[in-house]
């Protein structure tokens, strides 16, 4: 970085802030990963003194932290911090940020607000000559909620900064499961010969949370399920599942076949919107030992058609995976909070061990809560069977598990959005999401949106603590395939 950078973060004193921003920036300083000259400036509405945000702050890393505070990190961490209170929608704040990051030459301006105030923070900035040079925007999702409104954020942002300084940022790519695909596939001979429709019978992609909207019904309510996770996390996790072997891991050339992934997709409409799309809303249940209050019954609730679970048959149409089904699925009270990612591969074409039942190879990627991998094979059990012409085999599918908690244990778990801003800091895009990525994946959600609005398509009710609706067991079930929970 060049010399005095700083990095503003706007919304300062909100949810993602406190829980994950500046938890985050304080981990990196522990780890003497921040330049030594980096300023940190909050930005918000309340009219704080620097000494009254350095506690709020120091509060939040605290909740936040494993151990007690080092008092020599954070001494150093509270001399970064600064703060700015006012209006974002008003040109004096700009003013005061302007002075506050006088002699910083290169900024980076983090905008955890409403997608609503980014064209005024952004023409607010430009006011201030604060988005000239090295200027760099990060702005969390959702961009937009569907392909017309995201296509009105990315041009406002555009106005002011070049796509190259604009970064999308989807926390799902900083966590180190996810980051490890690229590895998993491209570091290792033994998977990417395989990685294709003639070894793999299909996928599943799943993103499960025991929680309901925990207070959030009015934002949830205005997106749902499927344009909450499906556009981007699960999308994202798709694009590096299917996507074809980068030239290099510069950002463009990763970003690149993101993309074909995402132009791949086949869409779904007309009388595919009932075969291969599933919509669900929980309704009152037993969820974490004890009752669970309806969608309907959240507090700040209405009356509402909005989903809760949503699960799609999609189909990435190309040469490496044409006819492989990819099942995405994700949902709100479920029975366990998982996030995970199976590659079945396809049976062997013939059995020798006759009456055993053969299981076909699986790799599992396990996101969240523990990460890992698991790949189930057959294996010889240890016994003295009588097995005549046969061999005396009797078989059984054992896993080879790594788990990456057990395999880094003296390394501490990191937050998601550490790897995130540091990436951000040192100007490397390739974690995060370039403007036609977004918009080609508007462009499919949009299309299924609009099959449910046309055939008046209602979400099904489940039972809070179950996966979900019926229908998406059948969706499934009609390939001959089940989901694995």
């Amino acid at each position: 970085m060049r010399a005095n950078p700083a990095i503003v973060i706007f919304g300062a004193t909100g949810d993602l802030a406190r829980r994950m921003l500046f938890p985050s920036l304080y981990f990196l300083d522990a780890d003497g990963l921040l330049p030594k000259d980096l300023r940190i400036v909050g930005a918000a509405r309340s009219p704080l003194r620097d000494s009254d945000f350095r506690a709020e702050v120091e509060k939040a890393v605290r909740e936040r932290a494993d151990a007690p505070l080092d008092p020599e990190v954070w001494k150093r961490f509270a001399s970064r911090l600064r703060y700015c209170g006012g209006d974002a929608t008003k040109a004096d704040t700009y003013g005061c940020l302007a002075g506050l990051l006088e002699g910083c030459e290169e900024r980076v301006f983090y905008l955890s607000t409403s997608p609503a105030l980014y064209g005024a923070i952004v023409r607010g900035l430009a006011g201030a000559k604060l988005s000239d040079g090295e200027s760099r925007i990060i702005v969390e999702k959702p961009i937009g909620r569907d392909r017309a409104s995201c296509d009105a954020i990315n041009g406002e942002l555009a106005q002011h900064f070049s796509e190259n300084r604009i970064f999308r940022i989807d926390h799902y790519l900083g966590k180190e499961a996810v980051q490890n695909l690229i590895a998993l596939r491209f570091a290792n001979t033994l998977f990417e010969p395989l990685w294709d429709k003639v070894s793999i019978d299909h996928v599943q992609i799943t993103v499960a949370e025991t929680v309901g909207v925990e207070g959030r019904f009015a934002y949830y309510d205005e997106y749902g399920a499927t344009r909450d996770m499906v556009q981007n996390h699960i999308l994202q996790l798709l694009c590096l599942v299917a996507m074809e072997p980068p030239a290099d891991l510069d950002p463009e050339s990763v970003r690149n076949e993101k993309v074909k992934v995402l132009r791949s997709l086949k869409p779904i409409a007309g009388a595919d919107i009932a075969r291969r799309t599933v919509r669900g809303q929980y309704k009152r249940g037993v969820s974490e030992g004890g009752t669970a209050p309806g969608y309907t019954e959240e507090e700040g609730a209405r009356p509402s058609d909005t989903e809760t679970f949503v699960a799609l048959c999609a189909h990435v149409d190309n040469w490496r995976w044409a006819g492989v089904p990819f099942y995405l699925r994700t949902g709100k009270r479920m029975p366990a909070r998982a996030s995970q990612i199976v590659i079945q591969f396809r049976e062997v074409p013939h059995s020798i061990f006759g009456s055993n039942e053969l299981i076909a190879n699986r790799l599992t990627i396990r996101l969240q809560p523990e990460e890992g991998i698991a790949l189930t094979l057959m294996n010889k059990t240890p016994t003295l069977a009588q097995g005549g012409a046969r061999g005396g085999f009797e078989l059984k599918p054992l896993s080879l598990n790594l788990s990456l908690d057990d395999a880094f244990a003296k390394t501490r778990r990191r937050i998601a959005y550490e790897r995130l801003l540091l990436e951000a800091l040192q100007n490397n895009s390739t974690l995060f999401v370039r403007r036609d990525e977004s918009e080609a994946a508007w462009t499919w959600v949009d299309g299924i949106i609009r099959g449910w609005n046309q055939q008046g398509l209602a979400p099904a009710p489940y039972a809070a603590g179950t996966w979900g609706p019926s229908g998406a067991f059948a969706l499934t079930e009609r390939n001959g395939h089940t989901w694995f929970e």
